[in-house]
């Protein structure tokens, strides 16, 4: 028995290969460090304030009334009430008519969205063109579907005048960005605005972009989940709205950041039936099926913000005046002590250089850890204080060009913002002091 036992035990490799080289996860390694160490957490971009409370009165109603049905299967690609309200929403933004059934897919969170674009669209020898930096999932998601992601980066211009920097001087070189499509180009993954930087594409910024698109046949995945959180005036533009795009584009969105609720995993695309036929066919044979009351509920959500489209109650007008304030006062904390922020168009994100406070923490010649990475480890030990290194946010080769930033969240209450302050202040302090 016992020599069986010993035989009994596996020798061949039980990994896929498309999991090869994609096992490490920056938000595994940094939530658990913030948990052990931190006692004010800007690293993970959740909100710590609660939802609206129309949405927390509609989902204690939803769980309250008599319908039962609301706690059984819905419709697989999307609960009807919310994907007839995303339609007619969608459908005013783009100024076209959607079909309910055929133009809009409900899934786990923008994160799934995602997720089936790439296993629906990219195949071995297919190439994605990437903008750094991006969210951290595109690059390994593309790898997992067999292709090879294709980076370009923004390139920062530094401001005159001394003025502070913002996510506008961070632009797309026209000839870069052009040299990257070939034959073997698949699709171009948008994030506007962008996380990590904030940054809010303009109009010929797009235009560029979708030019090249239809030049070179090229599918566009438009994750467009902070659409409602633009500043200063600055206007989200949708790309699948410029000419020609419509026909390519798959856009991405969620309730999570549209309503403050990232922990119901509510997310859709939107586009023409000939790309999302296959995204519902990754989407049936991998979750099926999402949650049916947060469904319910954030279909509600969506009917009273279209009642209200524009007006100064909505809640999205509401969401982006208020995070407009929690951002400045960041910037504000952040420049007093000599991190220099860049001022974001958008999102719940700003991202600060950290040269001034490279005395700290010494650097390590040839250590094969971005230098931001380490700091940002060293501030959560030492300060107290979370945020993510840049160059998590860039593929390889670019990793140590831009290794002098970290990612501040500043979606959260006054509480926590002004407890990040005194820890900046009290940092500020200790340096200076003889």
């Amino acid at each position: 028995f016992f020599s069986l036992s010993l035989q009994a035990k596996m020798s061949r490799p039980v990994q896929a290969r498309r999991l090869e080289g994609i096992d490490k996860n920056i938000w595994v390694e940094f939530v658990k460090l913030a948990a052990t160490y931190s006692t004010v957490n800007l690293g993970q971009g959740f909100p710590d304030f609660p939802p609206p409370a129309f949405l927390k009165e509609a989902l204690l109603r939803a769980l309250s009334e008599e319908n039962h049905m609301l706690h059984q299967y819905t419709r697989a690609f999307g609960h009807p009430p919310l994907v007839k309200i995303l339609a007619q929403f969608f459908g005013k933004l783009l100024g076209r008519d959607l079909d309910p059934t055929t133009n809009v897919m409900v899934t786990v969170g923008a994160y799934q969205a995602l997720f089936c674009c790439f296993q629906a669209f990219i195949e071995e020898g297919d190439e994605v063109i990437i903008i750094e930096p991006f969210f951290d999932c595109y690059e390994p998601m593309v790898k997992m579907a067999g292709g090879t992601p294709v980076f370009v980066p923004l390139r920062p211009k530094a401001p005159k005048d001394g003025k502070l920097m913002s996510s506008a001087d961070w632009q797309l070189d026209p000839t870069e960005l052009a040299s990257k499509f070939s034959e073997r180009t698949k699709a171009l993954v948008l994030n506007s605005p962008n996380n990590p930087l904030g940054k809010v594409f303009s109009r010929g910024e797009l235009e560029l972009i979708a030019d090249l698109c239809v030049k070179h046949d090229v599918l566009c995945i438009s994750d467009e989940v902070y659409e409602w959180l633009v500043y200063d005036g600055k206007e989200h533009i949708r790309i699948a709205s410029l000419q020609g795009m419509w026909d390519r584009t798959v856009i991405i969105g969620s309730a999570g950041k549209t309503f403050s609720v990232t922990g119901w995993k509510v997310g859709w695309t939107v586009g023409p039936n000939r790309l999302l036929q296959h995204l519902r066919t990754v989407h049936q044979n991998s979750v099926y099926h999402c949650a049916t009351v947060a469904q319910d509920v954030v279909a509600q959500g969506f009917q009273r913000e279209l009642e209200l489209y524009g007006k100064p109650d909505s809640y999205f007008i509401q969401l982006s005046k208020e995070l407009q304030q929690k951002r400045d006062r960041l910037v504000q904390s952040l420049d007093a002590v000599g991190m220099k922020p860049i001022i974001p168009e958008g999102t719940y994100f700003l991202v600060a250089d950290i040269s001034e406070f490279k005395s700290d923490v010494p650097d390590v010649p040839d250590s094969e850890e971005p230098y931001d990475s380490r700091f940002a480890k060293w501030m959560v030990k030492n300060k107290g204080l979370a945020a993510i290194p840049l160059s998590a946010f860039y593929g390889e080769a670019h990793k140590n060009h831009y290794n002098h930033f970290i990612r501040f969240c500043f979606a959260k209450e006054e509480a926590t913002l002004k407890a990040a302050n005194d820890i900046l202040q009290n940092w500020k302090r200790e340096k200076t002091s003889p």
